[in-house]
């Protein structure tokens, strides 16, 4: 081996180990993603307010990932000397944190709805968007997990969690857009509604997340 085909595999070498390590903190942004998450359902459906104050602390730490990773997946495209595939895992990269992060903006909104709503008595359609929540919250397990493993099968099943939490979408949206004869004030009304709509969007970044890694994997948009 010449000194210069040497260099060249060392090069190569170097930088499959940075898009290793780029991968690997993407994973770690997920899962504080996944916590976060969490975290905003415990408050939304065991009524626990200190989740809302852990939310703040790990939302810093979200940002703080996605800034990080945005400006690794720029250094490597820059300073090396990506293919073609490479140019492609760190593009996806890039947009998968994106969705990541806009996650975790979300989970922490539900738990500000939370804290409002916590004064009201539970409404009936409670139960339907805990588990709307719960579907959600698989779709993103099952999207890193796919991430971690490289699995471009899992698309099929997140995009089929999709379409559930979706259908739960009209059917809430539509038991409390025409509920009647309500006491009170409409405050948490509103509130849920806001809270369906967020979670039906986190689902959707979900489903972007395993679509962003069938692309790692196939080079094919769906």
């Amino acid at each position: 081996m010449t000194l210069s085909s040497q260099a060249t595999h060392w090069e190569r070498t170097h930088f499959e180990r940075s898009l290793r390590r780029v991968q690997q903190d993407v994973l770690r942004m997920g899962a504080l993603v996944e916590q976060s998450f969490r975290l905003s359902h415990q408050c939304l459906f065991e009524r626990d307010l200190d989740a809302a104050h852990k939310i703040i602390f790990l939302d810093k730490q979200i940002d703080q990932y996605y800034r990080q990773i945005e400006l690794e997946c720029a250094t490597l495209m820059t300073l090396q000397a990506p293919v073609a595939q490479d140019l492609r895992l760190l593009s996806a990269f890039m947009q998968l944190v994106r969705d990541l992060e806009r996650i975790g903006d979300y989970a922490q909104d539900l738990t500000e709805m939370a804290v409002k709503l916590v004064k009201y008595p539970p409404h009936r359609c409670l139960k339907e968007i805990e588990a709307m929540s719960n579907h959600a919250q698989l779709m993103l397990a099952t999207s890193l997990v796919a991430l971690a493993d490289l699995d471009a099968s899992a698309g099929e099943k997140v995009k089929r969690l999709d379409d559930a939490v979706d259908i739960a979408y009209e059917r809430l949206y539509d038991t409390l857009a025409y509920q009647r004869d309500i006491q009170g004030v409409v405050e948490p009304i509103l509130l849920l509604g806001l809270i369906i709509r967020h979670l039906e969007r986190m689902a959707d970044h979900c489903t972007n997340i395993a679509q962003r890694v069938s692309y790692i994997v196939t080079g094919h948009r769906n």
